[in-house]
């Protein structure tokens, strides 16, 4: 009931609070409110129940509505009422995902979503499993749990609506206890390729193996990077070249670490050059200027004269004994998994992160890896698309779209191979990180690694355009820009990626927020080429963190290219930092448990499956003078609870009274009423 219709229901029946009220009047008014209300809710109820099953669906989790298809389960569901009548009784969905039970209640309103005891433990009161979601599901679940051989059990209580909702899972047993979870925003977590991981981390409060992994690396990296600067006094831009070079000397089938014999002659670092050279060959890595350029960049290996003397607590060579490393700890326990391309490109950054700050003394910013997967999820790359990074560092960007890619094209070795050799392309100026992001292609079986060391800034558009590329991703060099030369700011190199662009290509672009800003003149122009010949998609706020150590507020902005932006287009623009990842001491950015749910949440969002509450997403039309950014557009749509409704009513109503006993009714006067 809305305060209009208040003042409208005090008009039609005059009511007066000195004055004897019609009392079958408002009963009969009461009644028909409550009818519509119950009507309202029941429509509600229907809204919520298909929108739950809409995201089953598209988590692709086959589930049974009021029952289910397993036999063992609908028996066990004959004696589960509510009520405690010993009737059948059904919860709004049942799933099996491998040996796990999921057990799912809804209820369309917020305001009963879970109920506690005074001790903070669920109710297990009749009526409060009837009237909550979280209650109800954990009845149906325990309820199963012990009256089948099904005892791992999630049982899940959903409340609200496809805007604003919440959805809280529980883990139950057969026994008397069950374990709350963190609250989710979709059910990713429970198909049957994360239900495992989920499991282990939320259940059993253990490492999954990715965590391990991750682990084993960081220490490598520490230990590796110790190595480095105890025994080859190398400085730190020269250390991941002598890693790289390491690495691909390990891919070449003629060499063989037991050959570094730390001969002065023949020296370890000359046999570990020409093992490169061999593999560049063999990929056919050309044209000669490129290899050439190549091996100038390994040429420490080579040339430095404490790599190649024998040390005397080592007994080898500092080389032979980065070497014997990089075998044991990298080479071997990664070149050959299906998921190589995410450790070894994980290890680089890690490594490098330890070399000098994420890579800044290279004079780049690393992306993170989760970043460089959303790209690939944003802009949904697929095996035929050709992709384009002009920054592109250690070729993370170029790494994750190939591993896309060919996830994507299957066993399918002619679109493999294209894939490989054709479509993936990338500009870097540092001569350093050129030579880093040809060695992380190359492992990978990326023959001819179509990088090339040149500034991208001075190229025509119109001849990177003949590349063909129909996807763009880039992470550009922050903070260059100056009125002196403002061709260094994030959004000159924006606009010159979306032209190096064919018509309708898909660019996302990582770059500080004040960038969206617009701020300078020079920056403001650059937003109105932009929309003039290209389309805003939209922009999402990332988490604070996520270039972390480094100071700079990220977010992610996504265009079609040559497709001038419409004066109506609506854009999104998301607020995305509470991304679920979390800054460990020791460690830094690291995926935390709920980084999952919350990604395929904004994937959900961003591609139009779900709505969002405006605290998350708000879709507007966009100007170029416009800050391109969510706090700009944001507004507060949050519906009041049931509750706060209520109190305001009651407030409101105490407030008149008091007014009216103090003679001053007059403020509550309607337009066109006369005060007497």
């Amino acid at each position: 009931m809305t305060f209009q219709t208040i003042f409208s229901f005090r008009k039609t029946y005059k009511l007066d609070i000195e004055t004897q009220l019609d009392t079958q009047k408002l009963g009969n008014m009461s009644l028909q409110i409550l009818r519509k209300g119950e009507n309202e809710m029941a429509k509600k109820e229907v809204k919520t129940d298909l929108w739950v099953a809409r995201q089953l669906d598209d988590s692709k989790i086959k589930y049974d509505a009021q029952g289910s298809d397993v036999k063992e389960i609908n028996d066990a569901l004959q004696s589960a009422s509510k009520r405690g009548t010993g009737n059948a009784g059904y919860p709004e969905y049942v799933a099996v995902v491998k040996d796990f039970v999921i057990v799912i209640e809804d209820k369309a309103d917020l305001a009963k979503h879970q109920k506690l005891t005074s001790t903070g433990i669920l109710s297990v009161d009749q009526k409060d499993i009837a009237d909550y979601a979280v209650n109800g599901a954990y009845f149906y679940a325990k309820h199963i749990a012990q009256n089948s051989s099904f005892h791992k059990i999630f049982a899940i209580g959903v409340s609200g609506d496809e805007k604003h909702h919440r959805i809280t899972p529980l883990y139950v047993d057969d026994r008397d206890g069950y374990k709350q979870l963190p609250d989710i925003e979709s059910f990713t977590s429970f198909t049957a390729v994360n239900i495992d991981e989920y499991y282990t981390r939320y259940v059993l409060a253990e490492k999954t193996d990715v965590e391990k992994t991750t682990e084993e690396i960081l220490k490598d990296a520490a230990e590796l990077h110790e190595y480095l600067r105890t025994y080859g006094s190398l400085k730190d831009q020269d250390k991941p070249l002598v890693v790289s070079g390491i690495l691909l000397a390990l891919d070449d089938k003629f060499f063989k670490p037991d050959d570094l014999l730390g001969d002065e002659t023949t020296t370890d670092g000359q046999l570990i050059y020409d093992a490169i050279q061999r593999r560049l060959k063999a990929s056919n890595v050309g044209p000669d200027a490129k290899r050439d350029k190549l091996m100038s960049e390994f040429s420490i290996i080579r040339t430095s004269a404490r790599l190649n003397e024998v040390d005397a607590k080592l007994g080898k060579t500092p080389l032979k004994f980065y070497t014997e490393f990089l075998k044991k700890n990298v080479f071997d326990n990664i070149k050959y998994r299906s998921s190589s391309e995410d450790f070894i490109g994980r290890f680089y950054g890690e490594f490098m992160s330890y070399s000098g700050g994420d890579g800044q003394t290279l004079g780049i910013v690393l992306t993170p890896r989760h970043i460089c997967d959303l790209f690939c999820d944003l802009l949904n790359v697929q095996p035929s698309d050709i992709v384009l990074d002009p920054c592109c560092g250690t070729a993370g960007f170029l790494v994750a779209a190939m591993h896309h890619m060919l996830e994507k094209a299957g066993t399918d070795q002619v679109k493999r191979k294209n894939i490989k050799k054709k479509q993936l392309h990338g500009f870097e100026l540092q001569s350093n990180m050129f030579a880093i992001a040809a060695t992380n292609m190359i492992l990978r079986d990326d023959g001819n690694s179509n990088i090339k060391c040149e500034d991208f800034l001075r190229q025509n558009p119109a001849q990177v355009q003949l590349k063909g590329a129909t996807v763009g991703m880039m992470n550009p060099p922050y903070s260059q820009g100056t009125k002196a030369d403002p061709s260094q700011y994030e959004l000159s190199f924006v606009e010159h990626l979306l032209d190096s662009l064919t018509e309708g290509a898909r660019a996302a672009v990582i770059v500080p927020q004040s960038s969206m800003t617009g701020k300078t003149k020079d920056e403001q122009t650059f937003k109105e080429n932009i929309l003039k010949h290209h389309t805003l998609e939209g922009v999402i706020t990332c988490n604070t963190d996520t270039f972390y150590g480094v100071g700079t507020n990220p977010v992610i902005a996504v265009f079609t290219a040559h497709e001038p932006h419409p004066d109506d287009k609506t854009c999104k623009f998301i607020d995305f930092r509470n991304d679920g990842y979390e800054v460990r001491a020791h460690v830094g950015l690291v995926e935390g448990d709920s980084a999952k749910d919350k990604r395929q949440h904004l994937l959900d969002v961003w591609n139009g499956s779900t709505k969002a509450a405006s605290k998350f997403c708000v879709e507007s039309t966009v100007k170029a003078e416009d800050e391109w950014l969510h706090s700009f557009f944001y507004f507060n749509d949050d519906i009041p609870a049931e509750m706060d409704f209520e109190k305001a009513i009651g407030d409101f109503l105490t407030f008149e009274f008091s007014m009216i006993m103090q003679n001053r009714e007059y403020l509550f006067q309607q337009d066109g009423e006369e005060h007497e």
